[in-house]
């Protein structure tokens, strides 16, 4: 299964739109996880408390560990996220802290150093911006690290396209020269 980590709000997404490119010829193929649509537990001392007594149980039953085990099962994952705020939609963030599960997507080994879990040999982060992309860090960067350091996920790329509402830019280029940077990967 490949997963496809759709964090993007608008209908016109210009995100979605270069997301569907890195996909081109496969998007059936993909599993989609609209994460703005997903009703998010709250997150609070009870749930923590619930939650990781499951985890300590190895009771992985609950519906609220389906999306790790799909993260966990996916042999390839692309993720677009708009670049709002020097990062990307809070949503994004609750989904990533959803599928970090000790005994699903990681582990922590003898020395208490995460290691992964996740089949997927890479994650596509996919983002476009209206202006510049001051820094990958925040956004892709917070991705990347998780991906690597947490899921075992060796490759990691990031496509991007940027300054798209800049006055007089050339939209529709920008996202051409994003795609033709796609088929050259």
């Amino acid at each position: 299964m490949k997963l496809f980590i759709n964090a993007c709000v608008r209908r016109e997404s210009r995100t979605r739109r270069l997301a569907e490119a890195v996909m081109a010829g496969e998007r059936e193929a993909y599993k989609e996880v609209c994460v703005p649509a997903i009703d998010f537990p709250r997150v609070d001392e009870a749930f923590i408390d619930w939650r990781n007594g499951c985890v300590a149980r190895g009771d992985y039953a609950s519906p609220v560990f389906d999306l790790a085990r799909d993260f966990a099962r996916a042999e390839e994952i692309v993720v677009a996220a708009p670049f709002w705020d020097l990062s990307f939609p809070a949503t994004l963030k609750q989904y990533l802290e959803q599928i970090c599960v000790v005994g699903l997507t990681f582990y922590y080994n003898e020395h208490d150093v995460p290691c992964g879990l996740c089949r997927a040999k890479r994650l596509t982060y996919v983002t476009t911006a209206g202006g510049p992309i001051f820094s990958e860090e925040p956004g892709y960067g917070y991705v990347r690290a998780l991906a690597t350091a947490f899921f075992g996920i060796k490759e990691t790329r990031m496509v991007k396209a940027e300054n798209l509402d800049i006055r007089g830019a050339d939209v529709e280029g920008i996202l051409r020269q994003a795609m033709d940077g796609i088929a050259r990967s």
